[in-house]
């Protein structure tokens, strides 16, 4: 049955967390409304951001939003502006204080939400479907992924009845439940009709417990930098200009006292031109 199910919900609570992190009560169903909500809008808001997931948490009064992606200066803009804008438009839609946390992902070349999401891009671009998906393939299995399968189906080429083809290299075990299998879904709309193409990326086996936590994976130096939403204020912990004191006063440009110990007395005269 690993064949068809979704591999991800087929490994739920034994080697994959949950995307959304709450106890529902008694609003689950709007909950989960409101959530589905949030996730179409900023992917569709973001779709050049290249968003790897987004995990929405849940306390009382405030909701936090994390982007894991490849881009994360793109969603920040300058100063920090971009996310601000995003906070003021995901506070509409949930009617909630909402906090917002970017993370970067590390090798976007083995996401299969990635992968997925540029080869339908480079689909839509015109570009050989063949070509875009080797080339994606090749990359992948550069970087150490123990495998990858990609499915790409509709009107392939323009042709006139729809077809499906596969192009698979290395390993991607579906019903090995430790394998720790990368799964996504993303749809090419060419001007024939729309292509699905579906992305199997494994990353090795999991041993032991794994930490199910949804920002798992997630490093402690990083968690840090995030704490405050990335904004564009903390100058990535250099501090504003004016107070970093190591650097030297400029000074006189003429009063470099540090060129070695020699005096530097008054210049020799110019040798005049003997007189004809």
């Amino acid at each position: 049955m690993g064949q068809k199910t979704n591999p991800i919900s087929n490994r739920l609570g034994i080697i994959r967390g949950w995307d959304s992190n709450w106890y529902g009560g008694d609003d689950y169903a709007a909950k989960i409304l409101e959530d589905d909500k949030i996730r179409k809008y900023l992917t569709a808001r973001l779709a050049n951001a290249s968003i790897s997931k987004i995990v929405i948490e849940r306390t009382l009064k405030l909701i936090t939003v994390t982007i894991h992606t490849a881009k994360p200066g793109f969603i920040i803009g300058k100063g920090g502006t971009e996310v601000d804008k995003l906070k003021e438009e995901l506070k509409k839609i949930s009617n909630k204080e909402v906090q917002i946390n970017i993370f970067e992902v590390k090798h976007p070349e083995i996401d299969a939400t990635i992968i997925a999401n540029s080869i339908a891009r480079q689909v839509e671009g015109r570009v050989s479907y063949r070509r875009a998906i080797k080339m994606a393939v090749a990359t992948t299995m550069r970087l150490g992924a123990e495998g990858i399968k990609v499915l790409i189906s509709g009107r392939l080429g323009g042709a006139e009845m729809a077809r499906t083809e596969m192009f698979k290299e290395g390993r991607t075990p579906l019903h090995t439940f430790r394998a720790d299998i990368d799964y996504a879904l993303a749809e090419a709309n060419t001007k024939v009709g729309l292509l699905g193409i579906k992305v199997w990326v494994c990353n090795g086996e999991v041993y032991g417990k794994k930490d199910l936590s949804p920002n798992a994976g997630v490093s402690a130096n990083d968690r840090a930098r995030n704490a405050g939403n990335r904004g564009g204020d903390d100058r990535r912990g250099r501090g504003p200009r004016s107070d970093r004191g190591d650097r030297r006063p400029r000074g006189d440009r003429n009063d470099r006292g540090d060129r070695g110990d020699r005096p530097r007395g008054p210049r020799a005269p110019r040798a005049q031109k003997p007189e004809a």
